[in-house]
């Protein structure tokens, strides 16, 4: 679903941010992407979504090279950055609906799936006015329903709970869970461990731009001897802070 190999991202100035990076995601998991801060997750996001260029290594989404085929590429995608970036002069259903057209989804897939995950997150009374008058919360579920009403295959989420009420994250962390189950994949990172531990299946954690370890969450809890994700994230990391 996600492959990366041998990645490597540097900013001006010679900031190395992403080290030689690889790992793979794959089809019908939620995968956790975890590191302190300026460890190098978002930035690696923003190459995965193509965002940022990269110098070194290749990304493949679904069998298709980020570099040589990006539209195609991206087609498989659905992001939700951390800073929710939307439309704020659309109202809730142009912006959908804007988003149904750059990925070709028809119309009457694009109302079913609308109608759904607007009650899903209670926005059906705010859909159709504009997104500038939204809460935090509200532009974070608005950009959520956008990146999956095409359904992608490879779903990518960033700090995605950030403004989220408890019934909402509930709701998100069950959606990924059953988009896996039909096949799909998610690519999570969070700063809250304990709910990366418990939707995740597999789980990688990144530092200075490079990959410490990947784990198996259900592998893990039967080897661990107890010991929480959040203290192997802190002995691999040393303590430093969390995004």
């Amino acid at each position: 679903m996600l492959k990366i190999e041998n990645l490597k991202k540097t900013y001006l100035g010679g900031k190395l941010a992403v080290d030689g990076l690889s790992l793979e995601v794959k089809p019908g998991e939620i995968f956790g992407f975890l590191g302190p801060n300026g460890a190098g997750k978002s930035t690696t996001i923003k190459c995965i979504t193509g965002i940022l260029a990269f110098e070194q290594g290749s990304i493949e989404i679904c069998g298709c090279n980020l570099q040589t085929s990006p539209v195609e590429a991206k087609m498989h995608i659905g992001f939700v950055p951390d800073d929710h970036v939307v439309y704020d002069k659309l109202t809730g259903m142009e912006y959908v609906n804007f988003m149904s057209d750059i990925y070709k989804v028809d119309l009457n897939t694009r109302r079913s799936r609308a109608e759904l995950l607007f009650e899903t997150f209670k926005l059906q009374e705010a859909k159709n006015k504009p997104i500038k008058s939204y809460s935090h919360g509200m532009k974070q579920k608005i950009s959520i329903i956008g990146a999956l009403i095409h359904n992608p295959e490879l779903w990518i989420l960033d700090e995605p709970m950030t403004g989220l009420d408890p019934q909402s994250a509930f709701e998100l962390k069950q959606i990924m869970r059953r988009h896996c189950d039909d096949g799909n994949s998610v690519f999570f990172s969070s700063h809250v461990l304990e709910v990366v531990e418990k939707v995740c299946d597999r789980v990688a954690i990144i530092d200075d731009g490079k990959l410490l370890a990947v784990f198996d969450i259900a592998e893990l809890k039967d080897k661990r001897e107890d010991q929480s994700l959040e203290q192997i994230f802190l002995n691999l990391t040393q303590g430093d802070d969390m995004q």
